[in-house]
């Protein structure tokens, strides 16, 4: 038989193997084809300036390139292993190692270099879908047009072939180092067997699951007012990092074991054959597959955190823009406002407007502010801080006598920091003081734009005669930049994007000057583009890691078909193995994603605040579909195994 007919042979016979491996490679390619096109993509034009859209693209191929990578090689090393007795019988017919490795890198070249093909076709003919998804995503109103970029197909051949390189490294590596006796039991001593749980594992999984609380116990108090420094901060969020990827490591690696051999041991070692197909066979294996499950969950639960905020802010963009804006545009200085206006009414546009008068001052907060207020960069050398005071006559809905004061309008940040409660504060002008009672905290009413006013910190409503004596009584060295906050309101809102054409146009972003039909879209545009990007890089990851699992059920399924024969010989029908291997299958592929959307959880619950004012419903979204797309790999390896168990007798 010739060498050609040798590969050809073999290419078929582990056709069968192969179908995901070549599905997660196409797929790899294709979007890495579409990825790097859009870089070339005309259309891209419309996101520069606000953001940067190419450079956010070159960024998520990159990433791309090292997850695709890291996948190729660990698979190849998975089914090269598994093709050990394969390789040592072509060696004890005489073939050399050198012939040995030709044929499975010709094997692995049209197999890898079909499925590149392939995959820059499906690339090509997707892009266009991927820019128009992007650009809805972003509000860009530009046409996507289906374009084939030459640079776009240089880059993923080179990219692609180098990593093909690398595979070839390996396996040349595997080969040489390979003795012909080992290539025949590489399947076999690939998992622990050792079914004693040791008391050091006990102590391992109880510490593992220790240190996962731990983090989890820190990450509710990092931002609760307890830590303030930034060094502190930094500090506590290494601590968090390191306690629960170890405690997630040590988890695999002793706690399921540990918590599965209690079950067992519950039963007095009368397993019925769904526990001897699933718990048995996880207490074994998982030890040993410990750090590639810790990885898996690791960037499983930072895929999903990072999409989950991303889409929070997303999510939140509208109502970050109104609070941070407040009217329809903020224009804090009076002749800008009077010519901003006067253009309006020559385009016959209507509106109303809102004029409100700042002073600052210093101010004695520590009976009403649950925080440490010496640690706030803003305090002064007596205890005091700098507060924006607003007269009570400029604020609809809200009346303040002579000796009280009102707090209005906290960010959601702020509010995570500080607990704001009633009671006695002192506000100082520059030679005069005045006690007053804050009996009232409105943290969802915004009336001063987020860059106008203190930067989330609430403002002060006191009396109209307070605010008339503290404007004569103003220390210079505290006094903001700027004294005005002038909101314009536009009445017909159909009429919002012809005026915010005149601003634009007439007065621009500058210090404080901002549009609330602008800042929407900046934000949409900015968090959608980080969002899309994350979304396919957390896609790959899914698919990638998916597989890897997969191929790690096909390798153990392998291993365990004598023992599948045994029990069907004994009488156990193809159900009662089946429900078995649902079990094992729920658990192999559950624990991680369980971890993982645990981790997830509890990282975007102690900072979401940064980033949005929506938590639950953006989050539950990403998770649930996440859950969705990863259970598919579940399914197919229980597929897998239902004709293995067929095979078995």
């Amino acid at each position: 038989m010739s060498f050609k007919s040798l590969i050809f042979r073999n290419l078929l016979k582990n056709m069968k193997n192969y179908y995901l491996y070549v599905f997660a490679l196409v797929f790899s390619v294709s979007l890495y084809f579409a990825f790097v096109t859009l870089q070339y993509d005309p259309a891209m034009d419309a996101t520069k300036g606000s953001i940067k859209g190419e450079a956010a693209i070159r960024t998520a191929s990159v990433l791309l390139i090292m997850i695709v990578t890291v996948f190729l090689v660990y698979a190849n090393n998975l089914f090269i292993k598994r093709r050990g007795k394969e390789i040592g019988l072509f060696q004890l017919v005489g073939l050399t190692k050198r012939n040995v490795f030709w044929i499975v890198g010709l094997e692995s070249f049209a197999l890898y270099f079909g499925s590149l093909a392939l995959g820059i076709f499906l690339g090509f003919t997707s892009s266009k879908l991927i820019m128009m998804i992007l650009l809805k995503t972003i509000g860009v109103n530009e046409v996507a047009q289906l374009q084939f970029s030459t640079e776009a197909l240089i880059q993923t051949v080179i990219v692609f072939a180098a990593i093909y390189v690398v595979i070839m490294i390996f396996n040349g590596w595997y080969i040489k180092r390979q003795r012909i006796l080992s290539l025949f039991h590489t399947t076999s001593t690939s998992e622990e067997k050792k079914h004693k749980v040791s008391f050091f594992e006990i102590l391992v999984g109880i510490f593992g699951l220790a240190l996962i609380i731990f983090g989890y116990y820190l990450s509710t108090k990092l931002f609760d007012g307890q830590f303030t420094a930034i060094n502190q901060m930094f500090l506590v969020m290494l601590v968090i990092l390191g306690s629960v990827i170890i405690g997630t490591y040590f988890f695999y690696k002793g706690s399921v074991r540990f918590l599965f051999n209690l079950i067992r041991k519950k039963d007095n070692g009368y397993l019925s054959v769904n526990k001897v197909l699933s718990l048995s066979s996880i207490m074994f294996r998982m030890k040993s597959n410990s750090l590639l499950l810790t990885v898996i969950t690791t960037v499983s639960a930072l895929a999903i955190g990072l999409l989950s905020l991303s889409y929070i802010s997303y999510y939140s963009a509208e109502k970050i823009a109104e609070e941070s804006v407040v009217y329809d545009f903020s224009v804090p200085n009076e002749e800008n406002a009077d010519e901003f206006t006067a253009l309006l009414e020559e385009s016959q546009i209507a509106y109303h407007q809102k004029t409100i008068k700042m002073v600052a001052a210093n101010a004695d907060l520590s009976n009403v502010v649950d925080t440490n207020l010496t640690d706030m960069s803003t305090i002064v050398d007596d205890g005091q801080i700098p507060i924006i005071i607003v007269s009570d006559k400029d604020i609809e809905d809200l009346d303040v006598k002579e000796n009280e004061a009102a707090f209005i309008g906290v960010q959601s940040a702020i509010d995570t920091f500080m607990s704001f409660q009633t009671g006695d504060m002192t506000v100082s002008g520059k030679t005069v003081s005045y006690d007053l009672n804050l009996n009232k905290v409105m943290k969802d009413k915004f009336v001063i734009p987020l860059r106008v006013g203190d930067g989330g910190f609430p403002i002060t409503v006191v009396d109209d005669k307070v605010f008339q004596q503290l404007s004569d009584d103003i220390d210079p060295e505290i006094m903001k930049e700027f004294t005005v906050s002038i909101g314009i309101d536009i009445d017909n809102k159909s009429d919002i994007e012809k005026a915010n054409e005149i601003f634009q146009s007439s007065i621009g972003e500058w210090a404080g000057h901002e549009s609330l039909l602008e800042t929407f879209n900046n934000q949409k545009q900015n968090m959608g583009l980080i969002m899309f990007v994350v979304a396919f890089l957390g896609l790959t990851f899914l698919i990638t890691s998916g597989c890897i699992l997969y191929f790690k059920q096909m390798d153990e399924g392998e291993q365990e078909k004598s023992t599948y024969t045994i029990l069907r010989k004994l009488g156990f029908t193809k159900t009662d193995l089946l429900n078995g291997i649902k079990i094992k299958q729920l658990f192999n592929f559950g624990i991680p994603l369980l971890v993982g959307l645990s981790h997830s959880y509890f990282a975007v619950k102690s900072g979401w605040f940064w980033f949005g004012t929506e938590l639950w419903v953006p989050m539950i979204i990403v998770m649930v579909l996440y859950t969705l797309l990863y259970s598919i790999f579940g399914i197919l390896s229980v597929v897998y195994y239902k004709r293995l168990i067929k095979e078995a007798l």
